[in-house]
């Protein structure tokens, strides 16, 4: 029985992303506005790490920053505020909320249990994702970042609010991506790869050398 809830579940999520896909398939820049509103998945561990010097090195335009966390991780929380403390030294008027979801998939979890928490993942944040309704969503792999884009697409779907996904593959992956880059790959605005080998194998991708 699980399998088959498994399978299922599986249909449901690609049909999602294919349908968002076909209606919404040309490519979308960045907003040009005075400010963008920015969600970013942040994950455990490196890709915290790897996605907080990337917006080091954003400027003071992309507020406010909503960072969308697994409920299971202790320790990106941290880094982000002491990443905020530090920014609010130079720009007093930056905002940042907080927002945790449930883990789509932990680590050595089997595949079929890892679907049934996808869509459990989707479920939370689709609310969460519609209501901030971002220009932009930012991540660099985590497993959270899956539910957050598919939500992302619905916001596109249904005409909502159009936003630019932009896909930034972990230094980390030097020769294969990791599953949640095989997913978006298909489904990002921009999608961008930190070794020449990666460009070679995926040629939609940017490639500008390391940038974090």
């Amino acid at each position: 029985m699980n399998m088959f809830y498994a399978v299922l579940g599986i249909a449901v999520l690609v049909s999602l992303l294919i349908v968002a896909r076909f209606f919404y398939g040309k490519r979308v820049g960045v907003p040009r506005n005075t400010s963008v509103s920015l969600l970013v998945v942040a994950g455990s561990g490196g890709h915290t790490t790897e996605i907080l010097r990337l917006l080091g090195s954003l400027s003071q335009s992309y507020s406010p920053r909503h960072y969308v966390l697994a409920d299971s991780d202790k320790m990106s929380e941290d880094k982000i505020r002491s990443f905020e403390r530090k920014k609010a030294e130079t720009s007093p008027s930056s905002l940042f909320t907080l927002n945790r979801i449930p883990r789509s998939r932990e680590v050595r979890q089997s595949w079929s249990s890892s679907v049934l928490t996808t869509i459990r993942s989707v479920v939370y944040s689709l609310p969460l994702t519609f209501r901030l309704k971002p220009d932009m969503v930012l991540c660099n792999g985590p497993g959270t970042c899956v539910p957050i884009c598919i939500s992302a697409l619905l916001l596109k779907l249904l005409g909502l609010k159009r936003v630019t996904i932009v896909y930034v593959e972990s230094v980390c992956r030097v020769e294969n991506l990791s599953l949640s880059g095989k997913i978006l790959y298909h489904f990002s605005d921009h999608f961008f790869v930190q070794w020449p080998a990666l460009k070679e194998k995926y040629p939609k991708s940017h490639y500008l050398g390391r940038i974090v």
